[in-house]
């Protein structure tokens, strides 16, 4: 929340640039910790009509930012007036995102040739990718046309154990490994739970997949 004394003759044009400020500030934080690259915004603030005359420091807070294309602020003013006075920002963002750079089709993995950066508008996009190292190597869930910005919610961890794979089964206790044969019940990409079949006893077990061909037990931390 931020606060400054403005004289009524300015008062409107201050406080939509103060809630510009407000609004970009908000923008580059979310732009932050999505991992966005080289981020810019376009901000227009709007109001049905002007602020009304304050004598004391007025406030502005954000109401509702989780829309950049209509985010809310208000300006309260707290002198005998009392009055709150409601903004909507209006913002555009674009950004160097992860993008299909040929058709690919669904379970695909994706590598360096089918992904590159570009500058693209991403304001009603929740989740873009934007660093291509956080999409070569994941499978995508769907198929994707060449030139699509590649989001989080179209990317998935590749399958490394299949339903029916041969797999080892590895564990280790002070310093001892050990290591049997089984059999995947289950498809699981790396870190997931599946059910599998000791060989030797027929047992089965819940194993965390490890990479291609080799689980351990649940209770053990997954290994790099």
């Amino acid at each position: 929340m931020c606060t400054t004394a403005w004289s009524a003759q300015t008062l409107s044009a201050k406080i939509e640039s103060k809630i510009e400020d407000a609004a970009r500030e908000e923008l580059e934080r979310q732009a932050a910790g999505s991992g966005l690259g080289e981020p810019a915004f376009e901000l227009n603030v709007v109001s049905a009509r002007p602020a009304p005359a304050c004598t004391a420091p007025v406030t502005v807070e954000a109401l509702d930012t989780r829309q950049p294309a209509r985010m809310r602020f208000a300006a309260r003013c707290p002198d005998g007036r009392g009055w709150r006075h409601d903004f909507t920002v209006r913002a555009r963002i674009s950004a160097l995102v992860a993008v299909t750079a040929a058709p690919v089709g669904v379970n695909q993995a994706l590598n360096d040739a089918d992904v590159t950066l570009e500058r693209r508008d991403v304001t009603n996009i929740s989740d873009p990718v934007g660093v291509l190292d956080a999409a070569v190597g994941q499978s995508t869930r769907r198929s994707l046309r060449a030139g699509e910005v590649l989001r989080a919610s179209q990317l998935t961890a590749p399958i490394a154990v299949k339903r029916g794979d041969q797999v080892i089964m590895q564990a280790s206790h002070d310093g001892i490994e050990v290591s049997m044969a089984g059999e995947a019940l289950d498809a699981g990409a790396r870190g997931a739970v599946v059910r599998v079949r000791n060989s030797a006893s027929g047992q089965i077990v819940r194993m965390r997949v490890l990479g291609a061909g080799a689980v351990q037990p649940v209770d053990l931390p997954l290994g790099e």
